[in-house]
């Protein structure tokens, strides 16, 4: 896996799905192959950030680390990660997708955020701008998913709405767009991984399927 700007086509259709992933695990994994299925994506990008504006340095691994924790778990020949972010110099979603979207007109990318995101949508730096740039896709995360679809983010989007039967629609339209992915909701969660291995005593995590 490759962590430099995945080879891109005019006409590919592209999700992004930008987190910390510290660390990477299979929940991440099944998100994207839902994705891929439900979207009939081309490829799904794995945005490992430097560092969350709204997360806390402390207990954050090296992005060495999390990016080596998201090649491991990825493990598909169409989830492609990257560290675009330094690359791109960017810290924030909207200036991402910025350039992004800028570099690349004739690519059709897609915001990808599981259910948990999407509550949280409205704490995020410019996340209007994010509304209008590029279509979002949500897909159902546990304790979340009823939340969001009530969301703030999601009343604000309703009228831009698409169906889940006409999901595989969404990288073709014009943002603002949403849907709600359906399928089957994955347990795996960094969070309760960090807390796992903190109470058996390890110092260090290691990518984990």
């Amino acid at each position: 896996m490759r962590t430099a700007t995945p080879a891109l086509s005019p006409g590919m259709k592209v999700a992004l799905l930008g987190g910390s992933f510290n660390p990477a695990h299979e929940g991440h994994r099944h998100l994207s192959l839902m994705a891929m299925e439900k979207l009939q994506l081309h490829r799904v990008w794995w945005l490992v950030s430097p560092q969350n504006p709204l997360k806390d340095k402390a207990g954050m691994a090296s992005l060495e680390a999390r990016l080596a924790s998201a090649r491991e778990a990825a493990d598909h020949p169409r989830i492609c990660v990257t560290d675009i972010e330094r690359r791109l110099g960017t810290a924030y979603t909207a200036d991402t997708l910025k350039a992004l979207t800028a570099r690349h007109p004739h690519v059709h990318f897609i915001w990808l955020m599981g259910a948990d995101n999407m509550v949280q949508f409205p704490k995020w730096r410019d996340w209007k701008t994010i509304a209008r740039t590029v279509p979002i896709a949500v897909y159902p995360r546990p304790g979340f998913t009823l939340k969001a679809r009530l969301s703030k983010a999601a009343q604000y989007l309703a009228p831009y709405r698409l169906e889940a039967a006409d999901a595989a629609l969404l990288p073709l339209v014009k943002a603002p767009a949403l849907t709600f992915i359906e399928g089957p909701e994955h347990p795996a969660s960094a969070t309760e991984i960090r807390a796992a291995r903190a109470r058996s005593g390890q110092t260090a995590w290691t990518p984990s399927r």
